[in-house]
């Protein structure tokens, strides 16, 4: 048996369906207007996400981009037919502290209507874009849980320039106010210090092997599921470069290379599933400290 495989942990894999123009980092250099004149990748590259993804034999969670599914209904259809979970990233990848309530509800509610449409089944999931549900929005909470969603995955429970609630819960919890239950992207604790390991920028920037070793900390220190997330323009090194400021042409361009042989390994080195089988039906489960530790959220 492997060795990172022994403690019996099934992790979450979950994919952010979106392009290379979406990211937040592009928003200033490229207007949401241009999107649909720029040479579109997400559709070939989820297509490799999923051929990977068959290769080990694992299954993940898909948070679709509304503005995806509509362009690509067929790839929604795919992601569903070869048994992956379809869940909801949003319409147009706006930061939700930077919308207004009326804004969020339609355009959360279109987009969970155009997955739904496309991919035949009940859309129970939903991730922020930039996980902007922050203090400043936690109000979007209730709005999930008005529109039938069960699980929210927006949260990261840290601090970062453009997102977190650094004394957030880091294992899954429910609002106190709606109930809905909250998965947050994984972080580690090393020397009293939270740290993030859930995926994205994080899996490309660290040493792969600092990063294992944080994720085998949570399975077996924590005893926790983690909760991985990638996307589709994160294997595809040859996208194009867009004009931006150093930081962002950093987090966004490192190591793309090396991501695709990356999550070969991630994949054979841990157990994985979708998010719903992972969290939905064991929240309940969490320590009692947990629960309701965002109280007032949404209010």
């Amino acid at each position: 048996m492997n060795a990172f495989r022994d403690t019996g942990v099934v992790n979450a894999l979950s994919v952010d369906v979106e392009d290379y123009f979406h990211a937040t980092a592009f928003a200033a250099a490229i207007p949401t207007e241009s999107w649909s004149a720029l040479e579109y990748r997400a559709e070939r590259n989820t297509d490799r996400l999923l051929e990977l993804f068959a290769a080990r034999s694992v299954k993940a969670t898909f948070f679709v981009l509304g503005w995806v599914a509509r362009r690509s209904p067929g790839l929604v259809r795919r992601i569903q037919q070869a048994g992956h979970e379809l869940a909801c990233h949003g319409m147009n990848h706006q930061l939700i502290y930077r919308q207004s309530p009326a804004t969020f509800l339609a355009e959360t509610r279109e987009a969970k209507a155009l997955i739904e449409d496309a991919g035949g089944v009940r859309v129970r999931g939903y991730r922020a874009a930039s996980y902007s549900i922050t203090r400043d929005s936690l109000w979007a909470i209730d709005t999930l849980a008005a529109l039938g969603f069960e699980y929210d995955s927006s949260i990261f429970p840290i601090r970062h320039d453009f997102y977190g609630i650094p004394d957030a819960p880091r294992f899954p919890y429910r609002h106190a106010a709606s109930g809905l239950l909250e998965v947050p992207i994984t972080t580690v604790e090393w020397f009293g210090q939270r740290l993030p390991c859930g995926g994205g920028g994080y899996f490309r920037l660290l040493p792969y092997a600092l990063f294992r070793a944080a994720l085998r900390r949570v399975n077996r220190r924590d005893g926790r599921p983690v909760v991985f997330y990638c996307h589709p323009w994160e294997v595809d090194p040859g996208q194009p470069r867009v004009t931006v400021g150093w930081r962002s042409r950093f987090r966004h361009y490192t190591n793309l290379d090396r991501v695709e042989s990356r999550l070969h390994l991630l994949l054979r080195e841990f157990r994985w599933d979708r998010m719903d089988r992972v969290f939905l039906g064991v929240a309940d489960r969490t320590a009692p400290a947990e629960q309701g530790a965002l109280a007032g959220a949404g209010r």
